[in-house]
């Protein structure tokens, strides 16, 4: 029997974001625009496996289990997302106008901006979750979940720009019914981390307020540089939304 593609999006949905062998080739065109909406589902399941191997590597003490997670995220994902940051903020840091940033994405070679974008981004990472410690593993869950929702709602809300061929494209067709099932995960996430007395509400809101501060912080700048959205600007959406919402926790957990 063969699964609607709303559910065979699931498994599109961690074959586009992850180097994990799920087979199910091929996809119609249906199933890869089912595929953003299990975009936070994916990410939340990758986060509770990070969380499991910080809990065991944790006896190396809090920096060196963030070190493991984080570079474990890479090997998982290929590291996707921050290829789409390192071309962003290449494209954008040395762009002065569209054609030229169109044609900086399509290089592969990362300059100055993207190599600075990359430091940056798997520092402030690292050095968070260790802040975090105990409640790390926590964090992963939530944090790799609930920053893959903005940019399904950025493809809602702006047009897909890339000129010519790309892999993001049919992706990119996401409408409103994607965008809620995709809302729904990280919204049943919280409120079980919430329920368990794990997050209080004032951390949950501060999550999902700073991860919707990032969103719409990306989204107006990707509208006045290029006037919508490439598959690079959606990788380093991600990444800036789970910046934030870490940093967001962190900082509502205080001392």
């Amino acid at each position: 029997m063969t699964m609607p593609p709303v559910l065979r999006g699931a498994r599109a949905a961690t074959t586009f974001l992850t180097r994990v062998p799920v087979g199910g080739f091929p996809y119609a065109e249906a199933d890869w625009r089912w595929a953003s909406a299990w975009f936070p589902f994916v990410g939340a399941v990758l986060g509770a496996v990070q969380a499991v191997v910080w809990l065991l590597v944790d006896g190396g003490g809090a920096l060196v289990a963030a070190s493991v997670v984080v570079a474990l995220g890479l090997l998982l994902t290929g590291a996707f997302h921050e290829d789409g940051l390192a071309d962003t903020a290449d494209a954008l840091g040395g762009g002065f106008d569209r054609a030229r940033v169109f044609e900086i994405l399509k290089d592969s070679r990362i300059g100055s901006f993207g190599a600075a974008a990359l430091i940056v981004v798997l520092v402030l990472r690292i050095a968070l979750l260790a802040r975090l410690d105990a409640a790390a593993p926590v964090a992963l869950v939530l944090t790799q979940c609930l920053s893959r929702t903005p940019p399904i709602w950025l493809m809602l809300a702006l047009p897909y720009v890339t000129q010519g061929g790309s892999r993001s494209r049919p992706v990119a067709r996401a409408a409103l019914p994607q965008a809620l099932l995709g809302s729904l995960w990280p919204a049943l996430a919280l409120a079980a981390a919430h329920a368990a007395g794990v997050v209080s509400g004032a951390e949950a809101a501060a999550m999902l307020g700073a991860a919707a501060a990032a969103a719409a912080v990306c989204g107006l700048r990707f509208r006045a540089r290029v006037g919508g959205l490439t598959g690079d600007f959606l990788g380093a959406t991600q990444q800036i939304a789970e910046c934030a919402a870490l940093l967001a926790l962190a900082l509502a957990r205080g001392g």
